[in-house]
C-alpha cells in the first residue's frame, strides 16, 4: 500500500488504498508561487481531514538532524536521568526519566474503535518506558503569570555545542510549523497572522525523547503511551527507528514513514481549542515493530547507538493568551465544549492529568 509517496503506511492488516494525504511545498507557499493558494487549501483540508500534515521545507536538512539525532544519542547514553531533571518545574525544562510521565486514561475512546485499530497500549495504560529533554525555542515573554512554564534553559555538562545544535534544529522545525499556521490560516479564510500573534513568545519545546533499546527491545512493547498532545502543533523530523502509529480522525490506525527531506505534523489539543472542535488532535503511540526489531539488529551489528531518539518540536500558544474557539468557529456546541481558559491553565491541567504537573490553582 502507498499513501502520499510511501510517506505513511499502515500494516498489513490496516490496509487502505483510499487514503490521500498531500505533501505540502512550504517553498511553494514562501515563494508566492502559483500553487501557493492550493497549498493553503491542502493544509486547512488535511488539517481537518486527518489531523496531520506531511511537509517538504528544505530549509530543514537531513544532515541537520542527523547532527541534532547524533547529539543526543550520546546524551541520553552517558545521562544520570537526575543532575538535568527539574521535577519542581513540571519538568518543562531539563530531562524526564522513563516511567514518570503516564498517559491519560482514554480506554472509553478506545473501545470505540475497530479491533484492528486499537492502540497495543494497555487499559489502563501503564507508565511510559521513555525518556524526554525540553529546551526552549523561541522568544520568552517579558512578563508571564506562567513562569515555571517558562523557565530558565537547563544546559547538560560536557557538551560545549548543545545550544548551538539544539537551537539550529528547534528553530529550522518551528519556522516551519510558522509557514504551517500562516497557511492554515489562509486556508480558513482567516487573517494569515491569526495563529502567529498567539504563537507569539509561547513555550516552543525542542522535545526529543529517547527510548532504550538495550533495555525495552522486546516485541509490542509500548514505549509511548495512546496519548494526544497538549500543545498546538507538533513537528516530527526523521527518527532512525521505525514505530510511531497515528490515528486519522476517522479511527483509522497508520504507522508512520517519514522520507528524508520531508516532516511531519499533527494538531494538538490547542488547535482544536481555537477551531472548535474543526480539528481535532491527532492520536499516536510508539511500539516496538517487526520493522523495529530489523532496525535493532542492523545497527547493532554496526555497533550504532540503541537509543530510539524521535526529532520532534511542540509549538504552542503563549501562556498567558486566553485559549478559546476564534469568532470564525464559534457556534453554541463549540462555546460549550471549549469554554474560555488561559493557555498555560490548559496546559498545568494536562500536565497533572499525566503526572508531570506539581498542582495549580487557575490564574484568573
Amino acid at each position: 500500500m502507498t499513501i502520499a509517496s510511501n510517506i505513511c503506511a499502515a500494516s498489513n492488516e490496516n490496509r487502505d488504498d483510499a487514503t490521500d494525504i498531500p505533501i505540502i511545498d512550504v517553498q511553494e507557499y514562501m515563494n508566492n508561487g502559483k500553487g501557493a493558494k492550493e497549498q493553503c487549501r491542502k493544509v486547512a483540508d488535511s488539517l481537518h481531514q486527518h489531523g496531520i500534515l506531511i511537509v517538504k521545507d528544505t530549509r530543514a536538512s537531513e544532515e541537520d538532524n542527523s547532527t541534532f539525532l547524533n547529539m543526543m544519542e550520546r546524551y541520553f547514553e552517558q545521562t544520570d536521568f537526575t543532575t538535568d531533571a527539574r521535577p519542581n518545574l513540571s519538568y518543562q525544562v531539563g530531562v524526564t526519566p522513563e516511567l514518570i510521565e503516564r498517559p491519560r486514561n482514554h480506554c472509553q475512546r478506545v473501545a470505540k474503535l475497530d479491533l484492528a485499530h486499537q492502540p497495543v497500549t494497555l487499559c489502563p495504560p501503564e507508565l511510559d518506558k521513555k525518556s524526554r529533554f525540553f529546551w526552549r525555542i523561541g522568544q520568552r515573554p517579558e512578563s508571564t503569570k506562567f513562569k515555571e512554564l517558562n523557565a530558565d534553559p537547563v544546559i547538560p555538562k560536557g557538551f560545549p555545542e548543545w545550544s548551538q545544535v539544539m537551537d539550529m534544529w528547534g528553530n529550522k522545525m518551528l519556522a516551519t510549523l510558522h509557514e504551517i499556521a500562516g497557511m492554515a490560516a489562509e486556508g480558513f479564510g482567516l487573517e494569515k497572522d491569526t495563529f502567529h500573534k498567539a504563537m507569539k513568545s509561547g513555550p516552543h519545546l525542542l522535545a526529543p525523547t529517547g527510548s532504550n533499546f538495550n533495555q525495552y527491545g522486546k516485541l509490542g512493547t509500548v514505549l509511548a503511551g495512546y496519548h494526544y498532545d497538549l500543545n498546538f502543533l507538533t513537528i516530527h523530523g526523521k527518527c532512525r527507528f521505525p514505530g510511531l502509529y497515528i490515528w486519522l480522525r476517522d479511527g483509522r490506525k497508520m504507522l508512520v514513514r517519514v522520507p528524508d527531506g520531508c516532516l511531519l505534523v499533527q494538531a494538538g489539543k490547542q488547535i482544536e481549542y481555537l477551531t472548535g472542535g474543526y480539528i481535532r488532535a491527532g492520536f499516536h503511540e510508539v511500539v516496538v515493530t517487526p520493522e523495529t526489531l530489523k532496525t535493532i539488529e542492523k545497527r547493532a551489528s554496526k555497533n550504532e547507538s540503541l537509543w530510539r531518539v524521535s526529532s520532534t518540536l511542540f509549538a504552542h500558544i503563549a501562556s498567558d493568551c486566553v485559549l478559546q474557539p476564534l469568532e470564525a468557529f464559534v457556534t453554541p456546541k463549540a462555546k460549550e465544549m471549549y469554554p474560555p481558559i488561559l493557555t498555560g491553565d490548559q496546559v498545568l491541567q494536562e500536565l497533572n492529568q499525566i503526572q508531570l504537573g506539581t498542582g495549580y490553582t487557575l490564574n484568573r
